[in-house]
């Protein structure tokens, strides 16, 4: 309950203040089990806090086969996510698999802080990645 909550809130942010709010559906979603009904990290409410952008009410559910045709763009924060991401989906016929730092011109992981406890540069990660899917998207 660290990267992909981080990345939904600040992307709604990012939306909202272009005005674009109503064009979009944004989630995240966890790939593994163990967080399922937990809310979002208190590092991450803190930096999420301190730009001023809520993420209130947020708890961890785990995607569903059924999210690959709900959305058109589903992205995963490091390798395990998309390996897990591709079994639960069976695949990714349609391409809409991708890996969030790659939308900032780079194939690493997005900083996990479940590890290092560094949210910020987890921030800057997921900053870059949304600002990078922005433009990616034609915004």
């Amino acid at each position: 309950m660290c990267r992909s909550p981080m990345a939904e809130f600040v992307l709604k942010d990012m939306v909202e203040r272009r005005g674009l709010a109503d064009r979009f559906h944004i989630e995240s979603a966890a790939t593994t089990t163990d967080e399922i009904g937990n809310p979002v990290h208190p590092g991450t409410r803190r930096i999420l806090a301190r730009e001023g952008i809520s993420c209130e009410g947020k708890t961890a559910r785990q995607i569903a086969k059924a999210d690959y045709d709900a959305f058109d763009v589903i992205i995963g924060m490091d390798d395990a996510n998309m390996r897990s991401m591709e079994r639960r989906f069976g695949g990714d016929p349609a391409g809409k698999l991708h890996k969030m730092m790659e939308f900032a011109g780079t194939d690493r992981d997005v900083a996990d802080p479940w590890y290092t406890g560094d949210f910020e540069t987890t921030y800057d990660d997921v900053r870059a990645g949304c600002t990078g899917l922005m433009g990616w998207l034609g915004f």
